[in-house]
């Protein structure tokens, strides 16, 4: 166990009363953590297994105002969403980055009655969108930032402009739109920089992973999952941020039962991600927004060098951890060929794949793309008050956050003293023209390549100061192996700074080595002596742990291994 983790147990045993739980260490239930804090309250954040482990660590990667949702009439979920990408483009500017998107289309009027028809009630499959629709949704979506423009407006192509820009695009289409919205680089750095945010800001504040919570007299048992330790703790009000599982969670948290009806309803959505130099290339640093032949809104772009595919949209009655089937997996890759048919393109080129439930609100549409995507706070009466998060997606989420938190601040009798809307997010602090500047300081000022340092600063922002400022103190340190851009010291800082517990932690959310088809054996028993160094695991404990990420790795990234792992 890490000197970080024993500290927060600590501080439970000295101080057990809280104003304020959360339960869920998704990006919903992070960001009112921070929101709350920042309040003067002391919060306490319970997440059962690693923070933005869940749907927090699924999405399409993608921070965007939603084109589609204006289909919906979902126009006050468009404006936020466009205030909140703005705002992350601002504040994060270390993981959130512009992406021109472009739109191939292949008609002209059709689908002009979406909208209308969705206005009436219907729950099914819209038609195919045509120029028309397109236009006026693009219009109207550079509309509402006309005041406060960052990105740039769109641009409608004919069909030859379109093709000598992606010649290797489908010769089906007859115009092209491109439009900007945002992408981001890693989600659950983000999630776990606010964290680190809140630590610095509200230090009386606890978060804490691989914990759960259960009812108790007037107040609630915290257990840990590593150790089995339980503590007593008190809190005034209790918010549900446990997403896909909130109507399993709602009543085993709360002393007084909860609602019978379903507050949730999931749909689950897998991605792949694919080394494919030719598909990167046609790409162009575009992503491509394209329908499938069944209606759904498929995605292509580029990411970290690799190229980022998805996605599916299957109604899931029961919350679980899920993987990417076969199924989904050759409907993903079919999509492709359909809007790039000369370009090869097969299941042999997945380096990764993964999948996630989004936690939508209940809906009985037939069509899964017309569920909304927006979000709401239900309030159950009780001993203690609990709040539940419903909904939600990546993009608003300090908008979620911050009106939850205003609805137990109301509760508890509390003023807000500080807005999050321009407040900077770890890295992003001090970083300017895409790091480029930071970039080159770290080379001279650390004498290390221009490469390391790009990648420091990819993954940290300027947090890669405090990294490197680690790593110079270490009287050892080497890359992980050969040609990895990870050092041994880099893993160390992780794993005493950055809540980490298991190998899993540092693998699949503190760095991008499995995402980007990095990992291997060899790898992987390098990074485990360093955390069992740094954890003080034993020599069955660090095997378990390789064990335990390689079964991980295999049943729910789509990953294979030549050889198990052995002790290292």
């Amino acid at each position: 166990m890490s000197a970080q983790r024993d500290s927060s147990f600590a501080a439970l045993c000295d101080t057990p009363a809280f104003d304020v739980v959360v339960v869920g260490g998704g990006i919903n239930g992070i960001g009112v953590y921070r929101e709350l804090a920042l309040q003067g309250l002391r919060v306490l954040l319970v997440e059962r297994h690693d923070f933005c482990s869940g749907c927090s660590a699924a999405p399409s990667r993608m921070i965007h105002g939603g084109l589609r949702y204006l289909e919906n009439g979902e126009f006050d979920l468009v404006r936020e969403s466009l205030a909140e990408r703005d705002a992350l483009l601002a504040n994060a500017p270390h993981f959130v980055r512009p992406l021109p998107t472009t739109v191939p289309v292949t008609s002209v009027f059709s689908g002009t009655l979406n909208g209308v028809t969705a206005f009436f009630g219907s729950s099914g499959k819209p038609a195919s969108r045509g120029a028309l629709p397109i236009k006026l949704g693009l219009s109207l979506y550079d509309w509402v930032t006309r005041k406060r423009r960052v990105l740039p407006r769109h641009v409608f192509r004919g069909k030859q402009a379109t093709r000598r820009r992606w010649p290797a695009l489908t010769d089906r289409l007859r115009f092209s739109a491109t439009y900007y919205d945002a992408w981001i680089s890693h989600p659950e750095r983000l999630g776990l920089e606010l964290i680190l945010d809140t630590a610095r800001d509200a230090p009386e504040s606890v978060a804490l992973n691989y914990a759960e919570l259960t009812p108790k007299g007037a107040g609630y048992q915290l257990r840990d999952r590593l150790s089995g330790q339980t503590y007593d703790i008190t809190s005034r009000a209790l918010v549900n941020a446990t997403g896909a599982w909130l109507d399993e969670s709602v009543a085993l948290i709360a002393p007084d039962g909860g609602p019978q009806e379903k507050m949730v309803s999931g749909t689950k959505g897998s991605h792949l991600i694919l080394e494919n130099p030719a598909l990167l290339a046609a790409l162009d640093g575009h992503m491509i927004y394209f329908e499938n032949d069944d209606g759904r809104i498929c995605i292509v772009f580029p990411y970290l060098g690799k190229v980022l595919a998805g996605s599916t949209d299957i109604r899931v009655e029961t919350a679980t951890r899920v993987r990417c089937e076969p199924a989904e997996r050759d409907y993903i890759l079919s999509s492709l060929q359909l809007v790039f048919p000369a370009i090869g393109i097969n299941a042999d080129q997945i380096v990764f794949s993964y999948s996630g439930i989004r936690p939508l609100p209940k809906s009985d549409l037939d069509f899964t793309g017309r569920i909304s995507r927006g979000h709401s706070i239900k309030r159950l009466a009780g001993t203690t008050p609990q709040f539940c998060m419903v909904g939600g997606k990546w993009t608003t989420f300090r908008a979620f956050a911050e009106q939850t938190a205003d609805a137990v601040l109301q509760e508890l009798g509390h003023g807000r003293c500080q807005d999050t809307q321009n407040r900077t997010i770890g890295g992003g602090a001090g970083f300017e023209q895409d790091g480029l500047p930071l970039i080159a300081e770290l080379s001279q000022t650390y004498g290390i390549t221009d490469a390391r340092a790009k990648h420091l600063v990819d993954l940290y922002g300027t947090r890669a100061r405090a990294v490197l400022d680690y790593c110079a103190g270490q009287t050892k340190d080497q890359p992980l192996l050969t040609d990895c851009p990870y050092t041994t010291a880099e893993i160390a800082f992780l794993a005493t700074r950055e809540h980490v517990t298991a190998l899993s932690d540092i693998i699949l959310r503190r760095t991008d080595i499995a995402i980007t088809g990095q990992v291997s054996i060899p790898l992987i028993a390098r990074i485990a002596a360093v955390l069992a160094q740094e954890l003080h695991w034993s020599d069955r404990e660090t095997q378990q742990q390789q064990q335990a990420l390689v079964a991980e790795l295999q049943s729910f990234h789509g990953l294979s291994f030549d050889a198990p792992p052995q002790p290292s």
